[in-house]
């Protein structure tokens, strides 16, 4: 049987935090853990080793662009894609239906529809694992 899909969330918003998780895990396809800071989400990606990132880009301990960079300096967590989930961003701003991208990263704007996140986790592994 496959495992889950772990993902972490980076988000200093404990309630987005709180119901992206019972979203995703109510479909039984994803184990999903949070840090609400950016420090605490970089220790948690070390440990946990996830399989995504969803990264907010604002955050007011460290933004997430730093957040990145971090992971990707250390070799432990340097490959583990990152999708940016952030209110900067805005629906309208996507809407030639190309997905906008920082770097190697994907952006979703907020508000995140459930199923347009998985959606996107999908795409974002498939396309991690296939490079």
């Amino acid at each position: 049987m496959k495992e889950n899909i772990k993902v972490l969330i980076i988000d200093d918003e404990i309630d987005l935090c709180y119901f992206v998780q019972k979203n995703l895990m109510r479909n039984g396809l994803f184990d999903v853990i949070f840090a609400t800071n950016g420090e605490d989400g970089i220790k948690l990606a070390g440990d946990e080793l996830p399989d995504i990132i969803l990264l907010d880009l604002f955050m007011p301990d460290m933004p997430g662009e730093d957040v990145a960079a971090c992971l990707q300096e250390n070799a432990a967590t340097a490959n583990i894609p990152i999708l940016y989930v952030t209110a900067l961003v805005a629906e309208d701003d996507m809407a030639d239906n190309k997905e906008s991208k920082i770097g190697n990263n994907y952006i979703l704007p907020k508000p995140v529809r459930t199923k347009k996140l998985i959606e996107m986790i999908v795409k974002v592994l498939r396309e991690s694992s296939s490079s």
